[in-house]
């Protein structure tokens, strides 16, 4: 249990809840209605029209610490918003991370609304990463130039293709395949997740991350996911935006384009793949290099276009006939759970860890963060349709 002493006073067989409301009104913390506000998907307005008791400008000046719910108003708020009462109060580490420090792809095209609960979600992984960090231990980050909490220009800025490189000599990966790139992050120090923390609409959000918590973070979404090829590029490419970007704004076209360059180099170095392009298009050669790098075979023929192999013509021919092999079903997306290593696994392995060692439960984990055991479980990604993973995760090579 974290500092306070709220689940002392919990009610247990109807009784009254008051003195636990009126602990969690005096120890209110502003920006926990703020984040179940927007996990939620509430805009002021709604959240008051729900409450049914208070209007905007009061849910406004909850949020902005001029002034805290009646303690009366706290279960429904709860209630209204799918929480505990006692998540709206201090005492507790509080993640850092904003909409400003992530790096959010289609930042343009995606909701506010959208953006700032995908933030939220963001929020509650760093604090969960953090409260198993206190039992287990989590592998080192290793990330150049990556300080806890920070975030810093990097010393790669506008070097994609040598910041791609560097990383392969510091994390030993040789010059071939990446054959479990997630689990070569987790393995060096970054929390993936891939969950759908929006339901329906996470499909609308593309996959983001961010260093301004105590670990990088990428998160992934599952639509995505439906092609295991996208799946590791998209992983790579936000790999890129940790290791580049540092404090630069999200959604900026060049970072966008330098993020892309550092996943093909990442994941297909140039002095070991473009000697094995073929030197013309072939459809057979290029999807056998795709099983063998685990690459698309189109960012393949971006490459093969990149390098000088094919020109502009043969270019533009490729990409129409791999449409056409696509919608006469020649050619098949690979889904990412049928890939060992591909499937985020750190938080879920240290919780069976802490389970293990401290006799931490879904329950007792859940109070000590505050969240409902539904809402943790899904932030553990305990689906139901993966095996327990181990804690170390599997060899990068």
């Amino acid at each position: 249990m974290t500092g306070s002493t709220l689940y002392l006073v919990q009610p247990h067989g109807g009784a009254d809840p008051f003195p636990l409301w009126r602990a969690v009104a005096e120890a209110f913390d502003p920006a926990r209605l703020t984040q179940a506000r927007h996990l939620a998907g509430l805009t002021k307005r709604q959240l008051a029209t729900d409450l049914q008791a208070v209007t905007p400008t009061a849910v406004g000046l909850w949020e902005s610490g001029a002034t805290s719910p009646r303690a009366e108003l706290v279960g429904p708020l709860a209630e209204v918003l799918d929480v505990v009462p006692e998540f709206f109060a201090a005492g507790r580490y509080r993640s850092r991370i904003t909409q400003d420090s992530a790096h959010f792809r289609s930042l343009r095209s995606t909701p506010a609304a959208l953006r700032a609960k995908a933030t939220a979600f963001a929020q509650q992984v760093d604090e969960l990463a953090a409260a198993l960090e206190a039992l287990v231990q989590f592998p080192e980050v290793q990330l150049p130039g990556y300080v806890p909490g920070e975030v810093d220009p990097s010393p790669f800025a506008g070097q994609p293709v040598a910041a791609a490189q560097y990383l392969r000599r510091r994390w030993e990966l040789g010059q071939g395949p990446v054959r479990h790139l997630v689990r070569t992050l987790e393995r060096h120090g970054i929390v993936v997740t891939l969950v759908p923390f929006a339901g329906t609409d996470t499909a609308k959000i593309d996959a983001f991350s961010t260093g301004a918590g105590p670990r990088p973070l990428i998160v992934c979404t599952p639509d995505r996911a439906d092609d295991v090829y996208r799946h590791r590029f998209t992983a790579a490419h936000e790999l890129g935006h940790l290791l580049l970007h540092g404090d630069a704004a999200s959604a900026d076209p060049q970072q966008e384009r330098e993020a892309d360059a550092f996943a093909a180099e990442f994941l297909t170095p140039a002095a070991a793949v473009v000697p094995a392009l073929p030197a013309r298009l072939d459809l057979g050669a290029l999807q056998t290099l795709s099983r063998d790098w685990g690459v698309s075979i189109e960012s393949l023929i971006y490459r093969s276009h990149e390098v000088g192999r094919l020109s502009e013509a043969s270019y533009r021919r490729a990409f129409q006939r791999i449409r056409q092999h696509r919608n006469l079903g020649l050619i098949v997306n690979e889904p990412v759970r049928g890939y060992p290593g591909e499937i985020p696994a750190l938080l879920s392995a240290a919780f069976t860890v802490a389970t293990t060692s401290h006799g931490t439960t879904l329950a007792s984990l859940a109070r000590q963060l505050r969240l409902t055991e539904r809402r943790l479980d899904l932030l553990l990604d305990h689906t139901g349709n993966r095996r327990p993973p181990a804690l170390e995760p599997d060899s990068a090579q």
